[in-house]
């Protein structure tokens, strides 16, 4: 049995790689983003010891917030004294860090996209990380040096003079590039390097503090050691931490942050194409078992066992699952290496090590890829064990397998109850979006148990228009179609699964934009928006408040700036703005307490967080402040919406001095009674521009921006669907392909009647249109009904949300689904028409 097996399988090569593809792009895309984290993981982490590897310890302040990585707490400088006389200490560096955005030779800010843009003190000793590839080390005021791969971004160079802002801008000559001794790159963060006196009053408006100091520990001395010793000398509010603990806690950060998310999100496309490449692979053994039903029995009538059949079948499958993915694992490692250098050519590019794959990578892929095609193939091979010795002698090479009431019956169960759960989400228990989740996943299962049951009838009704318009070649597409409605429904069910993500996330995202719109022009009573792009980038200083506010074309000026704080117990974000003007311009709803006068340590809270953390107005909540302060603040109002503004809102005066360098992220505007937007907007400009040339935006200006950010976000997410959607079309062209097998007479008949080539060719591709649109308005009817129940539920849990699917988008898809499956049946039409009709009709 074991060598018949291995013949057969040699045999029918072109069968076997047809079963093969839809493994090897399932397990290539897995293993892609499997090395692409292990490689990002790796790369980062060799980042950040080679940028530590100059500090052996460091002392900071103890207070670390998120998203003051780049912009920590400012400690005293004379710190720096005391730490000197431990010893074993050799060199003690105080530095001031902080965000410093530097300008391009067109004049637009640098990076501030995402990764940060780091200002910091330029340091000369030996064991410096960072190396001046080309001209000095900057001296004095109006000096810095970057680096390298942000000279490149922003043709820069040595002389060149421009601006860096911090907010502040200020004109700059570059006297020095520098770059890592390795030479490795930084991943879109840019770096600005000033001398010390420079760094302090920039960064940190020279008051005595400095960021950090690092302290070089001597030979023969233990690093743990002497950090225990400088610890004991700090005061309350700093800390010591070694370089080694300085980048295990960078890299775990960056882990929480970003990584892990990027690592998980990618995973799950790559879930997604398994799963439709797992139907994919169950259709094609489906065919593949039918066309070897004689072969089956005959084997079953000279004495085979069950059993022996069953384990031919499986080791079959093993076989093409362990080649296939294997194949898969190389390709992966070809596809992340793409991945990245996609990436990074669109500004996203992360430092990263080798591409190979590790051992556990392997592993997994090889494992997952084997283990999903074995079991694909376990319902196959029980029917070809269960083959009657009699099958012999009758033509049964058509795989007949239909539909079981156990099967229809659960998939009524979990499709109804899916329902029923989606609609009532909000109505059953305190998580409406779990439930929702939760029924959305039921109902999908339960449209994949239904496929067979109801391919015959939305087959039949799909192609009847097809087989009215079409004639005779459309009326035999639909009846190869309605036939055998399991392979039909298996075939489709693939394309269904990649078209319902799709449909989902492009409901969701219109969704959003429309919520988004309607939030702002319920919120926002404002005209203008000042900003700067991006959003780790510099920010507006806060000077230009008051420029703004002396325009006769401006009447209110409202500020917002932000900051991690510690609010009894937990970490949170909160707003800081003008609590005396933000209601003339924006609205937050039903108010209570005292909103426009609430003052130093005061706070308003929106009803939502209240009640979720029991609070009342009057109540004193503990907060922590980015710089370790600690205060007492006094709940004065509470407001209904908070969608726009969040849950937690001070005064600027009680958030200011707990940070080094205060920036407002946006300035909202409202102008005089009788100004025009266009006048107002040229009036603004022309005061901003000093600035730094802020974006000066309209409400629907600025709403398209945000837009446009999301649009880019679903851009990547249907580029990564797409796979899917291609995996299930390779699905579709290999049913066809090896369905036309077990049709070889039924083929040739048709030719030897008259069927020309042409028109037999226009079968198969209309027969490969109904699959595709059974599969495609299946998927798109099926995400889209998520999306409502999904966007029913975030309304109701977050007070935010309004379903309205992009018709359009949807439309597009289904066009798609048409041509793809007219593509998809190209080659098996051609390959059908050039059949030999003499052969046809004498094959067994």
């Amino acid at each position: 049995m074991r060598r018949l097996t291995l013949k057969s399988l040699w045999a029918r090569k072109r069968r076997a790689v047809g079963a093969s593809i839809a493994v090897i792009i399932g397990v290539a895309f897995l293993a892609a983003t499997m090395v692409l984290g292990d490689a990002m993981t790796k790369g980062i982490d060799a980042l950040f010891v080679e940028g530590y590897s100059g500090t052996d310890v460091e002392v900071r302040n103890s207070t670390q917030l998120s998203g003051e990585a780049f912009a920590p707490a400012a400690i005293d400088a004379s710190i720096a004294e005391v730490v000197a006389t431990v010893a074993g200490v050799t060199d003690v560096r105080p530095i001031a860090e902080g965000t410093a955005q530097l300008v391009d030779a067109d004049g637009k800010g640098i990076g501030g996209n995402g990764p940060p843009t780091i200002g910091t003190t330029w340091i000369d000793f030996d064991r410096n990380p960072y190396v001046l590839t080309e001209g000095r080390a900057p001296t004095g005021p109006g000096e810095v040096v970057i680096d390298t791969g942000t000279a490149d971004t922003g043709d820069l160079a040595v002389g060149t003079v421009t601006q860096v802002r911090t907010p502040d801008v200020h004109d700059m000559t570059i006297v020095g590039l520098a770059e890592l001794r390795s030479g490795s790159e930084m991943g879109g963060v840019t770096f600005t390097w000033f001398d010390a006196a420079t760094a302090r009053e920039l960064l940190l408006g020279d008051d005595g503090s400095v960021t950090i100091i690092d302290i070089g520990v001597a030979d023969g001395y233990d690093v743990e050691a002497v950090r225990a010793e400088v610890s004991a000398l700090l005061p309350p509010g700093t800390e010591a931490l070694t370089g080694a603990e300085l980048s295990d806690e960078a890299l775990q950060q960056m882990e929480d942050d970003f990584l892990g998310f990027f690592k998980v999100f990618l995973l799950a496309f790559a879930l997604i194409a398994l799963l439709v490449a797992t139907f994919s692979i169950a259709n094609t053994f489906s065919i593949m078992v039918a066309q070897r039903t004689r072969e089956s029995a005959l084997l079953r009538a000279i004495g085979a066992s069950r059993r022996q059949v069953l384990a031919s079948v499986f080791v079959e499958a093993l076989l093409i699952g362990v080649v296939a993915s294997a194949i898969g694992l190389a390709a992966g490692v070809g596809l992340a290496s793409g991945l990245n250098a996609l990436m990074t050519a669109a500004g996203f590019g992360i430092p990263s090590g080798s591409m190979s794959p590790s051992v556990s990578t392997a592993v997994t892929a090889l494992a997952v890829g084997t283990v999903v095609t074995i079991v694909a193939a376990v319902a196959p091979a029980i029917r070809a064990a269960r083959v009657a010795p009699l099958a012999a002698m009758r033509d049964v090479a058509i795989d007949r397998s239909g539909t079981n009431w156990v099967r229809a019956a659960c998939g009524v169960l979990l499709t109804a109850a899916g329902v029923v759960s989606l609609v009532f989400a909000t109505e059953i228990g305190d998580a409406p979006v779990s439930v929702a989740a939760l029924a959305s996943l039921a109902t999908f299962v339960g449209v994949v148990l239904l496929g067979p049951v109801v391919a015959r009838f939305a087959a039949g009704a799909i192609g009847a228009p097809i087989a009215a318009l079409r004639g005779t070649n459309g009326k035999l597409a639909r009846r190869n179609a309605t036939r055998n409605p399991r392979r039909t429904a298996g075939t489709a069910s693939a394309l269904m699964i990649g078209t319902a993500v799709v449909a989902l996330f492009a409901s969701l995202g219109s969704s959003i934009k429309h919520s988004f719109t309607e939030l702002l022009d319920e919120s926002f009573g404002g005209d203008l928006v000042v900003r700067h792009d991006g959003f780790s980038g510099a920010g507006l200083p806060l000077e230009i408040e008051g420029e703004l506010a002396a325009l006769p074309e401006v009447d209110t000026v409202v500020p917002l700036r932000d900051s991690p704080i510690i609010i009894d117990g937990d970490e949170d974000w909160v707003l800081a703005t003008d609590m005396s003007q933000l209601l003339d311009i924006a609205s937050v709803g039903d108010v209570n307490g005292v909103f426009r006068d609430a003052g130093v340590n005061e706070l308003a809270v929106s009803t939502r967080w209240a009640d979720d953390n029991d609070i009342a107005l009057g109540s004193m909540v503990s907060v922590t402040f980015a710089d370790g302060q600690a205060a007492d603040l006094s709940v004065v109002a509470t407001y209904t919406e908070a969608n726009l503004m969040g849950d937690l809102l001070m005064s600027t005066e009680t958030l200011d001095p707990h940070l080094s360098n205060p920036t407002n992220f946006l300035v909202m505007l409202g102008l005089a009674d009788g100004v025009s937007l266009e006048a107002g907007r040229e009036a603004v400009e022309a005061v901003a521009g000093p600035f730094g040339q802020p974006l000066v935006e309209s409400s629907d200006d600025y709403l398209d921006a945000q837009a446009a950010q999301l649009d880019q976000m679903l851009g990547l997410v249907y580029g990564l669907l797409a796979l899917a959607v291609i995996i299930a079309l390779i699905g579709i062209a290999n049913t066809l392909s090896l369905s036309l097998y077990e049709r070889t007479r039924e083929l040739g008949l048709l030719r030897a009647v008259g069927q020309s080539r042409r028109a037999l060719r226009a079968t198969v591709r209309w027969e490969s249109v109904i699959i595709a649109l059974f599969g495609t308005v299946g998927g798109l009817a099926l995400g889209t009904f998520m999306c409502w129940g999904l966007v029913k539920a975030i309304a109701v849990s977050e007070g935010f949300g309004t379903f309205a699917p992009s018709y359009a988008t949807l439309a597009i898809i289904l066009g798609v689904a048409v041509v793809s499956g007219v593509l998809a049946a190209w080659r098996p039409a051609r390959r059908a028409s050039k059949l030999d009709v003499l052969e046809a009709i004498a094959t067994a």
